[in-house]
């Protein structure tokens, strides 16, 4: 993919109306981003590739961490920040540019030990109550897909495991990495076999920006799966259990 015809000052100027790049970071999920305890250095993927692309402009990088994907997304649907990365979604994007996934997670479900549930297919029956953080793409996509469960929303993805635990609901929906983290630390709990989702993470900016931004955002993430950088921004954060997307048209 080749850059859009439009000299770098004009690219640069429609991503930083306010003189620097403002980028979203989620750090209600752990595959993209985290807060150092010792320093709150907030640092993970998204991080690296947000200072990148502000490299590449020519720009002072301004991070705007937030607790959830839905204030994330609300971020840069209304224009605080100039990029963001999201788990692709049509109900996102009636704001948003998405680019083409960089990232594919796996969503996966946890039950206790005693559940009866063995299979992903056995969750969505009557009387099964299933946890999802509020706003979460797990929760876009299981309110289209769940048909007779019944879902119950955490104020975040993190908070999704306790949550299912305080409450004493049947199953709880997230990040396979997030889950596993929960099951080690809490115990008495395990996950389904496989995934009952796979997750697109992707780069994104306002609309409003317009299309020669939003084109120049795509390209800059092609550039960055080819190149080897995204596979090696996981491998230094140590993140398992996602992989590189394919390039754009695969």
């Amino acid at each position: 993919m080749t850059l859009p015809v439009a000299t770098p000052s004009t690219i640069a100027s429609a991503f930083t109306p306010t003189g620097r790049l403002r980028a979203g970071i989620n750090l209600g999920n752990p595959i993209l981003a985290g807060k150092r305890a010792d320093t709150a250095e907030v640092y993970g993927v998204s991080v690296d590739l947000a200072r990148g692309f502000a490299q590449r402009l020519g720009v002072e990088l301004e991070l705007k961490p937030v607790d959830t994907a839905a204030k994330s997304v609300d971020l840069v649907t209304q224009e605080e920040a100039d990029i963001g990365f999201f788990a692709v979604d049509p109900l996102r994007g009636a704001g948003i540019h998405f680019t083409a996934p960089y990232v594919l997670i796996e969503g996966c479900y946890l039950v206790r030990d005693d559940s009866p549930l063995t299979r992903n297919e056995e969750v969505d029956h009557a009387g099964i109550r299933l946890v999802v953080g509020q706003g979460s793409a797990y929760d876009l996509f299981l309110s289209r897909e769940i048909k007779a469960a019944t879902l119950e929303r955490a104020r975040s993805s993190p908070a999704v495991v306790d949550h299912f635990i305080t409450t004493g609901a049947d199953v709880a929906a997230g990040v396979k990495q997030q889950l596993e983290a929960d099951a080690a630390r809490l115990g008495g709990l395990r996950l389904l076999p496989g995934r009952f989702m796979v997750i697109q993470q992707a780069m994104g900016c306002p609309k409003g920006r317009g299309t020669e931004a939003a084109a120049a955002l795509a390209a800059y993430v092609e550039e960055m799966k080819a190149s080897g950088f995204v596979a090696e921004a996981l491998a230094r954060h140590g993140i398992e259990g996602a992989s590189v997307a394919p390039a754009s048209g695969r």
